[in-house]
């Protein structure tokens, strides 16, 4: 793909694609994560002297509709502070007149007529608007939308902005040219939600760590009992093929010799600790137990490359949070190469306050889950099918 870094900015017109869907409550940011991620990639295109129009989504107001509560007044406020000059909101009917080293934030996307859908006359117009597109928001590049797919069909110029670059190049370090062993640990309630996950990811790793319900059902496919627990009773057979498979490769399917169990689920929760073939009828599995911390302590320590991808167990409630917390301490004090995403998982960091130990934090919910199915992410498809006329 053409890398924006590559690409003479000065004096043209750049149009960049962040994702700028950051929390809000009462008209306020409380997180800022995204918007500080951008930061890097305005000040390089404002620095080398570019027009800059930055476009995003923020929530879900109904398409083609403004909605006060879904504005992006407040990021361009945040960006006015951060960047140190005037970000002015725009909508797409009155674009500002800009000069170099000037910037403008486009009203939400998702208020536009035909974002959903990938509207042809909604990209064209998008696309007019510059001289470059700059695909820079891995969290929606697995949408095909107007802003992310439509623009780069129709832009002159399409180039990938510098974050979505290190997404990408995290991935391909644990995908194509990983240091072995390659440890994933994939976690989350069900199977249904991760079986495309679960299935790529046995192809491409050495071990694979299983935790929370979709840890149960493996374990159910393995002939043990799971009392109460969370499961899913039609994917043991597929868990099944799955341990099979695992065996046919070589590979190995971690799973849990203890685990956590309690009657309720709440902050004031009574757990006893039993081996997995001692769960009773009555049991709710929510946590692994000691013996499987230690295991997995050890399982970690060994790995060179660690790919993560949901909790352990119910790591939000005091009772039942060991599990997690000693899989996020290991993987921080771990000196292998680390890539971690999904809501859950970020949660789970960000409480254990390990964040500045893990090697990439990717900010894709949706679009990091499909890469991990191999699955090829739309927005990036479109940039190295354009970035190969270009460069002819």
């Amino acid at each position: 793909m053409q890398k924006m870094a590559e690409i003479a900015l000065a004096g043209k017109t750049v149009l960049i694609r962040e994702d700028f869907n950051v929390p809000m409550q009462d008209g306020k940011i409380t997180h800022s994560a995204r918007i500080e991620a951008a930061l890097p990639t305005l000040r390089m295109a404002l620095a080398q002297g570019a027009k800059v129009i930055v476009m995003s989504h923020l929530g879900r107001p109904v398409e083609g509709q403004f909605d006060a509560q879904y504005s992006l007044k407040p990021v361009a406020d945040y960006l006015e502070k951060a960047l140190e000059q005037p970000v002015p909101l725009f909508d797409i009917d009155h674009v500002p007149n800009l000069q170099p080293s000037q910037i403008a934030l486009l009203e939400n996307v998702r208020f536009l007529e035909g974002e959903e859908k990938n509207a042809p006359l909604l990209a064209k117009r998008l696309a007019a608007l510059c001289d470059i597109f700059v695909m820079d928001a891995f969290a929606v590049a697995h949408r095909a939308q107007a802003s992310t797919v439509g623009v780069a069909e129709y832009a002159r110029a399409v180039c990938a902005g510098p974050l979505l670059q290190k997404e990408l190049q995290a991935l391909n370090k644990i995908f194509d040219h990983p240091q072995k062993p390659v440890l994933a640990i994939v976690g989350g309630s069900k199977v249904s939600t991760k079986l495309q996950v679960l299935t790529n990811m046995l192809d491409k790793v050495d071990i694979l760590v299983l935790g929370g319900g979709i840890a149960n059902t493996f374990l159910k496919a393995k002939g043990l009992p799971v009392g109460d627990s969370l499961y899913e009773p039609d994917l043991v057979p597929t868990a099944q093929e799955l341990l099979l498979k695992a065996q046919r490769l070589g590979k190995i399917i971690w799973l849990p010799e203890d685990v956590v169990v309690s009657d309720t689920m709440d902050k004031q929760a009574k757990t006893t600790t039993k081996l997995v073939n001692e769960v009773s009828a009555g049991d709710k599995i929510f946590d692994i137990g000691t013996l499987a911390r230690e295991s997995l302590l050890n399982t970690i320590q060994s790995a060179k490359t660690i790919l993560w991808n949901g909790p352990v167990g119910v790591f939000e409630l005091e009772p039942f949070a060991m599990g997690t917390q000693t899989l996020a301490e290991a993987i921080a004090m771990s000196p292998a190469f680390s890539v971690a995403g999904g809501g859950d998982t970020l949660a789970a960091i960000e409480q254990f306050q390990v964040s500045e130990k893990i090697s990439y934090l990717s900010t894709g919910g949706g679009a990091f889950l499909e890469a991990l199915e191999g699955i090829t992410l739309p927005a990036v498809a479109i940039l190295e099918e354009r970035s190969k006329e270009l460069m002819v």
